[in-house]
């Protein structure tokens, strides 16, 4: 009786588990991207396997990282911003952008580790650029997907806690983030006020957060309509000219475009999921916008690349494609652009 008691009590924890490591299940109607039960091409990544998986990890040759890199938190940003923009680099893929009156985060994370785990996982070596509590009031949280170093539970319930901001999320996430969030297929269109609207735009990825909810939620990049003019926020993606093509046509001109350049090695793993800095910079090209800003790189150790190859290669690749660097910024934590 007492092994069965313990046996049940053993299970119903790892059924809470896995349940905090889930994505959720999308229920909704059958798509071009939605089969009913995950989301798929266009745009989406097939897992690679669990034969590639283990042979990617039996045979990595994994840089070593610095533990720690100093970087106090360098921004203490205004109340509000009503003119223009002001674009503040958090770390990784967390961003702070101040328009229209509005502060918006973008994949906030303040967290120790991207993990689902407190102890073990990936631990970041950079501090956040801003301090948790020189943040001003937030208005509106954006999430892109549901990978542990985009959406981070910890961060949103302390912004809950002290901001109640209204948090926008690609279909499927509502059961991670759990409370009041509004969740978008790609093409929705979600005004703020006024002057400051975002646009759910495709990217080549994935999400998932747990063994069994691959693709059972979807990700997306974000078009931000501002007054000083159009972001393209791309997140994690793969290369392909045409969706960046397509939505320079569709959404363009763009006065930014913020570009993912880190997690890419080893390229025969990560090709279809991330691009690297070489194709960043066509990317770049392909999307037309006036200026680029680099993100997703330098703080979390997700892949084997070293941890300054990212800002080499992208300065090498800028060089290559007659792209001036100063078009291509490289912003340390803390890092403001206004516009």
């Amino acid at each position: 009786m007492l092994w069965g008691l313990a046996a049940l009590g053993l299970a119903a924890g790892f059924g809470g588990w896995l349940k905090r490591m889930s994505s959720g299940v999308y229920r909704g109607p059958v798509s071009d991207h939605f089969d009913g039960v995950r989301f798929v091409g266009p745009h989406a990544v097939e897992s690679n396997g669990t034969f590639a998986f283990w042979r990617w990890q039996f045979t990595r040759d994994k840089a070593e990282w610095p533990d720690a890199v100093a970087n106090p938190p360098a921004d203490k940003p205004p109340a509000k911003v009503t003119a223009g923009a002001r674009w503040s680099f958090v770390g990784h893929a967390s961003h702070l952008l101040q328009t229209g009156g509005l502060n918006i985060l973008i994949d906030p994370v303040w967290s120790e580790r991207a993990s689902p785990l407190a102890f073990a996982g990936p631990k970041r070596v950079r501090p956040p650029g801003i301090g948790f509590d020189d943040l001003p009031k937030i208005d509106v949280v954006l999430i892109t997907h549901g990978h542990y170093d985009h959406l981070d539970v910890a961060t949103l319930a302390r912004l809950r806690d002290r901001d109640q901001p209204r948090i926008v999320a690609p279909l499927g996430h509502d059961a991670t983030i759990g409370g009041a969030v509004e969740t978008h297929d790609w093409g929705a269109r979600v005004p703020f006020n006024d002057q400051v609207a975002v646009t759910l735009t495709p990217a080549q990825h994935w999400t998932a957060r747990g063994l069994f909810d691959r693709n059972k939620a979807l990700w997306a990049s974000y078009v931000i309509e501002t007054p000083a003019g159009r972001i393209y926020h791309l997140t994690d993606t793969g290369y392909d000219d045409a969706l960046f093509k397509a939505a320079r046509e569709t959404y363009g001109p763009f006065r930014l475009a913020v570009i993912p350049i880190g997690a890419y090695e080893p390229r025969w793993f990560m090709r279809r999921q991330h691009v690297n800095p070489e194709e960043s910079v066509r990317l770049f090209r392909d999307c037309g916008a006036e200026q680029a800003l680099a993100h997703h790189f330098g703080t979390f150790q997700l892949t084997d690349e070293a941890f300054d190859a990212p800002v080499i290669a992208l300065h090498a690749a800028c060089d290559a494609q007659n792209v001036p660097r100063d078009r291509f910024v490289v912003p340390a934590p803390g890092q403001v652009l206004e516009m």
